[in-house]
């Protein structure tokens, strides 16, 4: 098994610690850096943060590299080092990490080439280059990566994690704050208008109920607050509020390109029922009606809400048939961690 230095853990990420703690249960010995630890003190307040978001952390690159430095000069040689997102490291980064002489593997799951986050990639386009294998979830970044000059791309599917979303075994188990008829677990995001699609829910009589930060910035909050049921989840409480809910609504992120997310394949692995926008993606994945259901408006979606509360037994069929096609997909942290790995 491999020696594996892991960076990015970012303070508030918990799917980039899933992937350290999948490759621990593959039997590896994972060291975590977490170089958002060494810039906290930058990132203390919100008009810092965001300058250092809008200059790509350019101002930052100083103290990382020198962070680096004292990583190499006192820690013994890895395997593989892992750098998970990679917006903080430039190329002088990259070439300290290079002095290891072993496999540096470069893992993002947002839009890396795409436009939403202005210079937030900056660093990591710079690096492009130095990776040994790159690994990206949209078809569309593999080919930008290439065409940049990246040595290798490979795409993946999103991924579940086999532990941290594993279902209760027991309903009961599940406490009442987090069960509920049709349930959204995501973030108010300002451009992306999921505030108006589940205004219009409620408007078709759905009931809704929203967990979730920020959506008291909503201009659609005095309608949204009565579904409102609190800041974002995680751990076990995220994954009682999936089971626990009859129906899970599924969001892309448009400014992303997305055409699937990581709820996409933790919705059905944690025993949830998949509610989402219909992509071809999303139709490769699962059989519409079948193993999850789609919608291509507000309108749709609520047909299907209220046909799937009112119908139990093909309810259960759809979500008992997710469940047997996520695990059918191999799509969990292990598998992909391990299909990675075996690259380099």
């Amino acid at each position: 098994m491999a020696n594996i230095y892991y960076f990015g853990i970012s303070y508030t990420n918990t799917t980039t610690y899933h992937r350290a703690s999948a490759l621990k249960r593959l039997g590896h010995n994972v060291i975590i850096y977490d170089p958002y630890t060494i810039i906290a003190n930058r990132l203390n307040n919100k008009i810092q943060s965001k300058i250092h978001y809008i200059t790509g952390y350019f101002f930052l690159e100083k103290v990382i590299n020198e962070w680096l430095l004292y990583i190499i000069n006192t820690s013994p040689k890895p395997d593989v080092i892992w750098v998970d997102s990679g917006e903080l490291f430039g190329p002088t980064s990259l070439k300290i990490l290079k002095i290891w002489n072993c496999p540096v593997i470069l893992y993002n799951i947002d839009d890396l080439t795409g436009k939403r986050d202005g210079n937030r990639f900056k660093n990591a386009l710079r690096s492009l280059l130095a990776y040994d294998l790159v690994v990206v979830v949209r078809p569309e970044t593999q080919y930008e990566c290439q065409q940049l000059g990246a040595k290798r791309v490979i795409r993946v599917y999103r991924s579940y994690d086999e532990k941290a979303h594993l279902p209760f075994d027991n309903l009961e188990e599940i406490p009442l704050s987090f069960k509920s008829e049709v349930a959204f677990i995501g973030t108010w995001m300002k451009y992306e208008r999921r505030d108006k699609f589940l205004a219009q829910l409620m408007d078709n009589g759905v009931p809704l109920s929203i967990w979730g930060d920020r959506w008291q910035k909503s201009s659609y909050w005095e309608k949204l607050k009565h579904s409102y049921k609190g800041a974002s989840l995680g751990g076990r409480d995220y994954t009682a509020a999936i089971q626990g809910a009859k129906v899970c609504i599924g969001f892309l992120s448009s400014g992303n390109r997305d055409q699937h997310t990581t709820r996409s394949l933790e919705i059905p692995y944690a025993a949830g029922l998949l509610c989402a926008e219909r992509t071809s993606e999303h139709t490769y994945l699962y059989k519409e009606g079948v193993e999850a259901v789609f919608w291509s408006s507000a309108e749709e979606c609520a047909r299907l809400c209220h046909f799937l509360l009112n119908n139990d037994t093909k309810r259960e069929e759809i979500r008992l048939a997710g469940i047997q096609r996520v695990k059918e997909l191999k799509l969990g942290n292990e598998n992909v961690c391990e299909e990675i790995l075996k690259l380099v």
